[in-house]
């Protein structure tokens, strides 16, 4: 795979089962390079796949989010519209499936449109967008009133400000005889809607924005004759609502204590007449059950089960889990369920593997079949290399983990021959790399890198001990060793595993990369040893001070350090890169995104500063102007491919990847 190929990537998300079970609706995304613009387009299949796939949209207007009508007649679905001064607007659209017709707009607006779902009774559809307030209607920025800010994350990384456009829930009549119903009106976030049986009451994700960052789940009425009532009465961290086919309880996921992150979320179920605290389901399983990123609602199947998802030593997997069951496993294999569907005895979902992008699967009657092909011609033209596992022990004695990892080999690759390699560290912490398709990792196998994955401590994947291992020694519930600890100790013993098991690693021409935490893992790699012949550090965390007051997640960090910066403000900068920088003697590329504001672009800045200052050499900076933290996953596709340049083309000069003849002897 070559900087070209990010304008070829194509995937598939989104499956939606129709009710009768025959069908599925689902999302094929894809990149176009020369408008600078990425497509989605609504697509349809027989769960028996007895046909080809079909479109059901024209592609042109970014269509996507499908959902269906309780009687299986209509599709709903998002797509752009023009708006006013032909400027794009987005919009919900409705569109017959069982007989002709073209797509009628429900409603558009100037914010985007989510979390579609009918109303049992199909009188309804209900959904997410964000409200603005008044003084949007004033076009010129500068006229505007100044802004208040009320709560905690005023900001959201890709959204700018959203203290006064906070997402609510919204119910709209399908026969058009009103406009939309603001049903949760106020400065909370409301989202995530699932209907009651009933179709009059639906149960929805609540987050206040609160300093002692709580969510809850509350059940808001349609006629807006009752308040609200809130059912999950105690602190805790819990969304993702799902009531159960009689009405008489709630499944939703989460954990008990936001003074603590990392933490297993975990699926439970709460009682609608007595507001508790959860009663969870799947602590058998000791994983997180809610994929990153962002999890998805578990799935009544029955009055007993429930169909959820949960990450496991790099794949995630499907589940059946009830009040009186263990979890029993549905859908598993080397790979990663990337959204999935359940509907009565039918599962649908996409998945993914480290050399073939998502497509589309179906599980009926215990049957698993492949509905879609849609990124055959990419694999043809690019030829992804498989990722093998392998582990590393890291620490010794009883102290001792195995810690993950997955390596890729360059393209024509010769076993006789010596090759450098390129570790990658992923962002989180509390994510996890594996069994899925990475175009970072075959970018860098085109380029003639090994290419080295690996789940330290303090992600996900693993237990709740495992995340929770760098949570900083002072936390007061769960004290861990803290970044910089455990954390690298692991990517330095797959380091020397990755060097033991595989002798084509050329020792000296091994290099480290990451993003985000990645990133900030990088720098403490390249302050803290000389391992690595080169190192590019992007988006990073490079002082948890400053962090903790600046980003958009600012009085988060506390939750992982385990105090705040005010009380202890040496605790954030002993854990930070940017205080080891006069130890930096490893040739470093640092990149930034000009709008990010997960980790601000002064994240960058002041490690670079800090170079020039002390005048260390091999220190190249570059800034992304008009991009945010998601630059690699989506960003223009002109700046995705100038930034893999940079990042080969750096790497090649410090570790020259062109591979060797066969070694001698």
């Amino acid at each position: 795979m070559e900087p070209d190929d990010i304008a070829n990537l194509v995937w598939t998300d989104t499956p939606a089962i129709s009710p009768d079970e025959r069908h599925v609706a689902y999302v094929v995304r894809w990149i176009d390079g020369d408008a600078e613009e990425y497509h989605s387009r609504v697509w349809v299949t027989p769960t028996d796949g007895s046909t080809r796939p079909r479109p059901l949209t024209s592609g042109r207007n970014k269509e996507a989010n499908p959902c269906w009508a309780p009687d299986g007649a209509t599709l709903a679905f998002t797509a752009q519209v023009p708006g006013p001064d032909d400027d794009p607007e987005q919009s919900i659209q409705l569109l017959p499936f069982d007989g002709p017709g073209e797509a009628a707009v429900l409603v558009s607006g100037p914010e985007g449109f989510e979390s579609l779902t009918f109303s049992p009774d199909g009188r309804w559809l209900a959904y997410v967008t964000r409200t603005r307030s008044a003084d949007y209607e004033i076009t010129e920025a500068k006229k505007r009133p100044p802004r208040k800010i009320e709560g905690m994350l005023a900001t959201l990384n890709g959204e700018g400000f959203i203290t006064d456009r906070p997402e609510h829930t919204y119910v709209l009549p399908t026969n058009g005889s009103s406009g939309p119903i603001n049903l949760t009106p106020g400065s909370a976030a409301n989202v995530q809607p699932a209907w009651f049986p009933d179709s009059k009451r639906l149960a929805v994700g609540v987050d206040p924005f609160g300093v002692d960052l709580s969510t809850h789940v509350e059940i808001v009425s349609v006629s807006g004759e009752d308040d609200p009532v809130v059912v999950t009465t105690t602190p805790g961290a819990y969304a993702h609502p799902s009531p159960a086919p009689d009405g008489s309880r709630i499944a939703l996921l989460g954990y008990d204590d936001p003074r603590v992150y990392p933490d297993n979320d975990h699926v439970g179920l709460v009682g609608i007449e007595q507001p508790q605290r959860p009663r969870w389901l799947t602590t058998a399983l000791d994983r997180t059950w809610s994929p990153f990123p962002g999890g998805q609602r578990p799935v009544w199947i029955d009055d007993q089960a429930l169909v959820a998802g949960v990450e496991d030593r790099g794949n995630v997997h499907l589940y059946a889990v009830g009040p009186d069951r263990d979890p029993r496993l549905l859908v598993g294999g080397e790979r990663m369920i990337t959204s999935w569907d359940a509907v009565g005895g039918a599962i649908a979902f996409t998945a993914s593997t480290s050399s073939e992008p998502a497509e589309l699967f179906v599980l009926v009657d215990g049957e698993e079949r492949c509905l879609t092909d849609h990124s055959d011609a990419l694999q043809a033209r690019v030829r992804p290399r498989p990722a093998e596992r392998f582990t590393a022990v890291s620490g010794a004695g009883d102290d001792a983990v195995e810690v993950d990892a997955w390596i890729l080999t360059p393209h024509d690759f010769d076993p006789a021959g010596t090759y450098p390699m390129l570790l990658n560290i992923h962002g989180g912490p509390f994510t996890q790399y594996g069994n899925t398709f990475f175009d970072e990792a075959q970018l860098q196998c085109g380029a003639g890198f090994v290419v080295v994955l690996s789940n330290p401590r303090g992600g996900s994947g693993r237990h709740n001990a495992w995340g929770q291992s760098i949570i900083g020694p002072k936390h007061p519930i769960v004290p861990g060793s803290g970044w910089g600890s455990v954390d690298f100790d692991d990517i330095l013993a797959v380091t020397d595993a990755a060097l033991d098991q595989f002798p084509f690693i050329d020792p000296d021409r091994v290099g480290v990369l990451g993003g985000s935490y990645g990133g900030y893992l990088t720098t403490w790699a390249a302050t803290h040893s000389d391992r690595f012949a080169a190192a590019c550090s992007e988006r990073a965390a490079n002082n948890l001070l400053s962090l903790e007051y600046g980003s958009d997640a600012a009085g988060f960090f506390r939750t992982e350090v385990g105090t705040t910066f005010l009380d202890d403000p040496a605790e954030y900068l002993r854990m930070s890169p940017i205080t080891y920088v006069e130890n930096l003697d490893t040739p470093l590329l640092i990149l930034h995104s000009d709008d990010d504001l997960r980790c601000p672009v002064d994240q960058a800045t002041q490690l670079y500063v800090a170079c020039l200052l002390l005048d260390k050499p091999d220190v190249e900076f570059y800034r992304f102007p008009g991009e945010s933290h998601e630059l690699t996953r989506s960003g223009s596709p002109t700046h995705r491919k100038q930034r893999i340049e940079l990042i080969l083309e750096f790497f090649h000069r410090h570790l020259q990847p062109s591979p060797q003849g066969p070694r001698e002897g």
